[in-house]
């Protein structure tokens, strides 16, 4: 049997459980908040007050701090890609046959959608950053696309989601320590509530590895190598500001949130040993040879990061970027 009917069929066998992991990892529509309960009431008579203090409060934080929010934020909002991807791995059916997995799909785009939702319009309000470009470099990275290396394979892809979900809570959770430190509750609240999902959708995704680890585990441990080998490419790599060319922006993005310590070379391979903790790929059997070495280098995988990410410089320097305007720079 070929690789990808083999994936198919684990991905069929799975496929009974995914209602009870729909259950267990993401929470009704009814329950759940929205971005609204995070915003001023525009029905209220408190409105105008409350964008008042919002756009007081915005004036203490610093450019850099800015500039990754609004990271974030397009991040968040370049969602009808992610879904779109997702929707094409091999395993997941939304046309001849909807599936347990599109349904797993279609809820957990509904959650991710909140998070840009509520970001985009606390930007707006803020009254910081030019909302024009920041919907433009929006737009870009939507019509790009982005190619995060897994094809089709499903279990590329939960590597990859097991991942990025991680990488986001951190982000959103440095970021909403940072606007607490700075006296901005309501930003700090709302990041906060945004990491608590990306850490709820994180479990989600390796849950579904550590099950194909239990049914597939050689072809399970190549997936895994083959995306820490090429290492995992950021979903906003394709970045770029109005009039630039496609990831000329990312790269300095990157370098600002690294500045600022919301998200580092270091995180990076943090999350790599999580993941192999997690997963523990010590101690997983019947490997074939194949998937011996590739457990080998995983496992030797992160000492190696770490000695790299020692090495790395950072520019000092604050790259001006067209969504947050110069005059604010702290």
């Amino acid at each position: 049997m070929s690789l990808k009917n083999v994936r198919l069929e684990v991905m069929k066998f799975l496929e009974k459980d995914v209602d009870a992991l729909i259950e267990k990892y993401l929470v009704p529509i009814d329950k759940i908040w929205q971005p609204t309960d995070f915003l001023p009431n525009s029905e209220g008579e408190e409105f105008f007050d409350e964008i008042h203090e919002i756009r007081e409060l915005a004036k203490e934080l610093p450019y850099d701090f800015w500039v990754v929010l609004v990271g974030d934020m397009i991040t968040e909002e370049a969602l009808p890609t992610y879904e779109s991807w997702l929707m094409d791995v091999e395993g997941i059916d939304q046309v001849d046959n909807p599936n347990g997995w599109s349904k797993w799909v279609k809820h957990w785009t509904g959650e991710e959608n909140r998070h840009g939702d509520v970001l985009n319009k606390y930007l707006y309000l803020s009254g910081r950053v030019n909302m024009r470009e920041i919907e433009v470099t929006t737009q870009y990275l939507i019509s790009d696309g982005f190619d995060i290396g897994t094809d089709r394979d499903p279990y590329k892809n939960f590597v990859y989601t097991s991942f990025q979900e991680l990488a986001t809570y951190i982000s959103h959770n440095r970021v909403a320590k940072i606007a607490k430190k700075n006296g901005n509750k309501r930003l700090a609240r709302m990041c906060q509530i945004i990491s608590g999902d990306e850490m709820r959708h994180h479990n989600a995704y390796s849950e579904f590895v550590e099950r194909i680890f239990e049914v597939d585990p050689s072809q399970m441990m190549m997936a895994f190598h083959y995306m820490m080998k090429q290492k995992i490419t950021m979903p906003a790599h394709f970045l770029r500001e109005s009039g630039d060319n496609i990831s000329t922006a990312f790269e300095e993005f990157s370098n600002t949130a690294q500045r600022i310590g919301v998200y580092t070379s270091k995180d990076y391979v943090d999350i790599l040993q999580k993941l192999i903790n997690r997963w523990e790929i010590d101690k997983i059997t019947n490997l074939t040879d194949e998937a011996e070495k590739a457990r080998d280098y995983l496992m030797k995988l992160p000492d190696r990061m770490y000695r790299l990410a020692d090495r790395m410089k950072i520019p000092e320097n604050s790259f001006q970027f067209k969504w947050v305007e110069p005059a604010i720079i702290k």
